[in-house]
């Protein structure tokens, strides 16, 4: 079984592509499932977010076309994609997804939200049946790895998100976003957060709406206190119905959207409207969310600044420099992190290897008791299970030693070392078959010539237990 993991992401693709193969959360576990059904893949999970959507599968072959799934999926020429995607094998694969777990790929290096998306994406995979024995501990080894990343190192320190960054932006366009009126499109963890970090920077109104308005409640009980406790004046969150959203957008200086909607919500025509509501004062559009909920051709209008997803990547340059040190020490603890999975499912690969050898020594053990079953006679409960334990124990001596170079060999990688120890103890090695030990270079007549009697021997051992 082979891992493969392809994908586009923000430094291989514009948005204009990322966006035709965004996957909304309603539709990931039928992608997933339509994904193990592949001819090839026994395993997969999809990660879809704003700046990424990478495919993990666990594969019969290294053949299985996994490109040609996205092609036909979503209906993209491969020439319009294939310029764009990364591939990764095995441990390639396996270390761009502790990577990426840990933030260390991301458009803002640190930035907490990816974690959670990566365990979300887990969570629809299981639940529709995707992941199973092999991509279940690699993700466990990566939200490991993520984990201690995030608590032995400083990079998520002075906490950073694509929705602070859409904030300082903000705040370079205004200067001051005291008195501003901002509007949130989408009351989802992106909205929160901006929220968050427009009251602690003065923003004076701020509007809420969401396709359900519940959620849009929930998200303005969650921070309208937040004011009140940052800052000693109140902010008045009001919650603007769905059907209002674009009335409301004219009174907004700061629209952030961020919804899962499949096609523009805002588009030049209303635009036109909401400056001609406003007498042309100026308005700026952050739109974080892929599939975009900005028509671009918004930003040809005067007084109206649009920034998209990719459009931030230039703020978040700026943070780049103070977390090179921690980067790089995060970076370091990754590759550990990798090897010691990689050591991990070496050894795992050679259980089958020990199971057959545990099961065949097994096999000699019984097929030795019942052959010397008639001259042992008739053993009482007590002999009999000092008998037994004395076999077994026996046994577990004889089996340490190759046990113990197999584990070691697989440890080391040692595929050569691994074939020569199951030979020289499998089935065709020396000394397997009942009835038949011979020491290794002594001739095959030694034992019937009466110079070594096994059975006399373990007669022998036998009588003596049995005292």
């Amino acid at each position: 079984m082979s891992l493969i993991l392809i994908g586009i992401n923000h430094k291989t693709a514009p948005i204009e592509l990322r966006e035709r193969v965004a996957i909304p959360r309603e539709r990931l576990a039928l992608a997933a499932r339509s994904l193990a059904d592949y001819e090839g893949v026994s395993e997969a999970m999809i990660l879809s977010t704003c700046n990424r959507v990478e495919i993990l599968t666990a594969v019969e072959s290294e053949g299985a076309d996994i490109a040609g799934f996205l092609h036909r999926h979503f209906s993209i020429e491969p020439g319009q994609l294939l310029p764009h995607l990364y591939i990764y094998r095995d441990r390639e694969a396996v270390h761009h997804l502790f990577r990426v777990a840990a933030s260390l790929d991301s458009m803002v290096v640190g930035e907490p939200q990816i974690l959670g998306q990566v365990k979300e994406a887990y969570a629809v995979a299981r639940e529709a049946g995707t992941v199973s024995t092999r991509l279940e501990p690699l993700l466990q080894s990566a939200f490991a790895a993520a984990k201690k990343v995030r608590s032995e190192t400083e990079i998520g320190s002075n906490t950073i998100s694509i929705a602070s960054v859409a904030v300082d932006l903000a705040q370079k366009i205004f200067g001051s976003l005291h008195g501003k009126t901002v509007f949130l499109v989408g009351a989802g963890k992106m909205s929160e957060l901006a929220a968050r970090h427009l009251i602690a920077h003065g923003a004076g109104t701020i509007l809420v709406t969401n396709r359900t308005g519940e959620r849009a409640a929930r998200l303005v009980q969650q921070f309208a206190g937040a004011g009140e406790r940052q800052r000693e004046r109140e902010v008045v969150p009001q919650v603007i119905p769905w059907s209002e959203m674009h009335r409301a957008a004219s009174l907004a200086d700061i629209v952030i959207t961020s919804t899962g909607a499949q096609q523009p919500i805002f588009r030049k025509e209303d635009g036109q409207a909401f400056l001609h509501r406003r007498k042309n004062r100026p308005m700026f559009f952050i739109d974080i969310a892929v599939p975009r909920d900005v028509d671009p051709e918004m930003n040809r209008l005067e007084g109206i600044f649009l920034y998209d997803i990719d459009d931030l990547q230039q703020v978040a340059a700026a943070h780049v420099a103070e977390r090179t040190r921690e980067a790089a020490d995060a970076e370091a603890m990754i590759a550990a992190e990798v090897e010691r999975y990689q050591q991990k499912l070496r050894t795992v690969n050679v259980a089958p290897a020990i199971l057959v050898l545990q099961q065949r020594a097994e096999e000699l053990r019984q097929a030795e008791l019942r052959r010397m079953q008639s001259r042992l006679g008739t053993l009482s409960v007590e002999q009999a299970a000092a008998v037994e334990a004395f076999s077994r124990s026996l046994m577990n001596k004889f089996l340490h030693l190759p046990m113990q170079a197999l584990k070691q060999a697989a440890r080391d990688g040692d595929v050569e070392r691994i074939e020569m120890i199951r030979e020289a103890y499998g089935p065709e090695g020396p000394g397997v078959q009942a009835g038949s030990f011979v020491a290794e270079g002594e001739p095959e007549g030694r034992d019937a010539s009466g110079s070594f009697d096994r059975d006399e021997a373990l007669t022998g051992s036998v009588e003596k237990v049995r005292k």
